[in-house]
């Protein structure tokens, strides 16, 4: 009774085994570079990334080589970006740059990188709340940065540099408004030198952005807790001389956001 268990059991086995190797057979036997990458295009525009990924990694493993596979590579890392696969889609990008740093398309992939990082999900809490990229965690804004400035530095006259710049300088403010954010932080812990380093990070490497008029009512006031005179009339002279109207010479504003407020 017990063999014939194990065998049923092993008929059984054997016969699911069968199935999923039906069912892995590769359907792009025989066919060229170019049907493997038509094909997964079609898929590709038709919004099915996952088939489509799978045609063009199919593609890369077996033609490793020649113009289809390389931009088989740069349609799989659109194609994890637009399946919202962040960090599949990033590696998949900067695998093309260090393959291929020499590519006529390389700009796009730079480009790619940076739009992923910028439009980074900020999850639910966030998008209720309207926080915008300054009050997150820089890491990626700053690999987002990195990835346009290289793009534009290197291709000026790409087709993707206008739209390249346009989100550095947002990138640019917005690291700026992180900084002061961090030093209104500390001013309010009463955390004196550290917010008058963070300040003077804003003022040094953001120069002519909003964040400035911050920087400058941070080292104001940071300095005249600590009984720098000296340094706080320097700032109170800047500050007024750039920012006649600004509440940082009457006060200490409260410059953080409303979800900010609302959690300390």
């Amino acid at each position: 009774m017990k063999a014939t268990l194990r065998s049923v059991a092993l008929i059984a086995l054997l016969s699911l085994t069968a199935c999923n190797s039906l069912q892995e057979r590769d359907d792009t036997v025989g066919w060229s570079p170019q049907k493997i990458y038509e094909t997964g295009k079609e898929a590709l525009d038709e919004n099915n990334f996952e088939k489509a990924i799978k045609y063009f990694e199919r593609l890369e493993a077996r033609y490793p080589y020649g113009r289809h596979a390389q931009q088989a590579q740069l349609e799989t890392a659109y194609a994890y970006y637009k399946s919202g696969e962040p960090e599949q889609a990033i590696a998949a990008a900067e695998r093309f740059i260090r393959l291929h740093p020499d590519h006529p398309n390389v700009d796009y992939a730079y480009y790619l990188k940076g739009l992923v990082t910028f439009n980074a999900d900020l999850g639910l809490l966030g998008r209720l709340a309207n926080v915008d990229l300054a009050e997150r965690d820089p890491k990626g804004a700053r690999e987002s940065f990195d990835a346009f400035k290289t793009l534009v530095t290197r291709f000026p006259d790409s087709r993707y540099a206008p739209d390249s710049r346009k989100r550095l300088q947002y990138l640019i403010n917005a690291l700026g408004r992180h900084e002061t954010l961090v030093a209104r932080y500390y001013l309010s812990r009463h955390a004196y030198v550290a917010a008058i380093n963070r300040a003077q990070t804003a003022l040094k490497e953001f120069p002519d952005t909003p964040a400035q008029e911050d920087a400058l009512g941070i080292l104001l006031h940071a300095n005249q807790a600590l009984g720098l005179n000296e340094a706080s009339e320097d700032a109170r002279k800047v500050l007024s001389l750039n920012y006649p109207e600004s509440p940082w010479l009457k006060g200490i504003p409260d410059i953080r956001p409303a979800w900010w407020k609302f959690w300390n």
